[in-house]
């Protein structure tokens, strides 16, 4: 099927749309959190790289990172439209996650990041509850 606008109105398009964030993965913490009274975390926290969740009095900070905008190959999907674009886009992801991380590292941040997949397992989620209760990094 061809698209309806030109490549460039297309690149206007694409470029107008505003990311709401991984709302449905970040929903599912905040369950796990609320079911399992953790306390003591902060959302829209201004800290660089934006984490999901920031626990201030403990210094860790949560991503709950996209499997497909961050290079998780677990479902094995690759676009066949834009190939090379996607590639350099998820690559860009990735280089930036791990600068993210690194940079929090050095400023003592433990830092955990989570797949959106593995919040369908409940033995990850549990793995995180008790990190958060020790305070231990990934």
């Amino acid at each position: 099927m061809s698209d309806t606008f030109s490549t460039a109105q297309r690149s206007q398009i694409m470029r107008s749309v505003k990311s709401t964030r991984n709302r449905s993965t970040e929903q599912k913490l905040v369950s796990f959190f609320k079911e399992n009274n953790i306390k003591g975390w902060r959302r829209g926290f201004k800290l660089f790289g934006k984490p999901d969740f920031v626990f201030p009095s403990l210094r860790i900070v949560i991503f709950t990172d996209g499997c497909f905008w961050h290079g998780h190959d677990c479902r094995n999907t690759k676009p066949k439209a834009n190939e090379v674009y996607w590639k350099i886009k998820i690559e860009k992801n990735v280089i930036r996650d791990h600068l993210v991380s690194n940079t929090l590292e050095e400023k003592r941040w433990k830092v955990i990041r989570i797949w959106e997949c593995s919040l369908k397992d409940t033995s990850s989620l549990v793995s995180i509850k008790k990190k958060l209760q020790h305070g231990i990094t990934c």
